[in-house]
């Protein structure tokens, strides 16, 4: 038996950790000051909920090494041989390496996975991995199957609050441009990130406008593609129900499924953040 851990950056659903078997360790989210862990004592309504009153001050911060070596030793200690650990990206956190200490100590092989990704990247690849697990494939052919997930990943959102983007450093100038005549721009900009920066796709004037170019953005990529469709706060849901209509039965889209943007990518992108991330997965 080869056990599956991921964190919980990767925004995995509970029911879908579940039912694949995936352990999922808390990063920290400190809001205000107080540590909480994502997932565990702090939920995505809880945490959106602090935005109604003011910005609130949060960080996050990689999960401990005893942390993962408590995940790993109750995974052997139910019978898994060897462990595969699949993790949000070193390039944006310490949890790679946290996981990495934890592995020296563990009583069975742990592979770690550098996803090189975040948010429901790093699911995906935990869901690959699951998948070829459950298939009987190598501990090789499981570290495998998640590590192609990373660089085929691909993103479309629309970001509320963005002054907090800008604080992280992710926003390219065209996303924050006025329009032509030196108005101001539109309402609602759609984003792409790739190669560590914030890209305009298209702008538009209301939700059913940036739900129809998310779409074609997602179905551009190509075929057979499993698809995650992330939804914030409230705020949030006609854009997700739009935009989940386009993708159901479109012909590219294999696999659709929702999940919550919660405090650790929450901290980055605030109130308002939906979108889709997709990556081809023949199954």
């Amino acid at each position: 038996m080869i056990g599956i851990v991921t964190d919980s950056n990767s925004q995995i659903p509970p029911e879908l950790a579940d039912r694949l078997g995936i352990v999922v360790v808390p990063l920290t989210v400190t809001v205000d000051g107080v540590d909480y862990q994502e997932g565990v004592d702090l939920e995505a309504d809880d945490f959106y909920a602090r935005f109604e009153s003011g910005t609130p001050q949060v960080a996050t911060s990689q999960p401990s090494p005893g942390a993962f070596a408590a995940a790993y030793q109750a995974l052997a200690d139910g019978g898994a041989e060897a462990i595969v650990s699949v993790h949000i990206g070193s390039a944006i956190s310490g949890t790679v390496n946290s996981a990495r200490l934890a592995a020296t100590t563990a009583t069975v092989p742990v592979r770690i996975v550098d996803t090189g990704t975040a948010s429901f990247g790093v699911a995906f690849a935990a869901w690959e991995a699951a998948d070829a697990a459950a298939g009987g494939d190598t501990l090789d052919r499981v570290v495998a199957a998640a590590e192609r997930v990373g660089a085929l990943v691909g993103n479309v959102f629309v970001v509320g609050a963005l002054d907090l983007a800008r604080a992280g450093g992710r926003m390219a100038p065209e996303g924050l441009r006025a329009t032509a005549d030196g108005g101001p721009a539109p309402a609602i900009a759609v984003l792409t990130l790739a190669d560590g920066a914030m890209r305009t796709v298209g702008q538009a004037s209301d939700v059913g406008e940036a739900a129809t170019i998310m779409a074609a953005h997602v179905r551009a990529a190509g075929t057979s593609l499993r698809v995650g469709v992330s939804v914030s706060d409230a705020g949030t849901i006609a854009l997700v129900e739009a935009l989940e209509a386009l993708l159901r039965d479109a012909p590219e889209v294999r696999q659709l499924i929702r999940y919550r943007v919660g405090p650790s990518v929450g901290a980055h992108t605030g109130p308002g953040t939906a979108g889709a991330m997709y990556y081809p997965s023949p199954g």
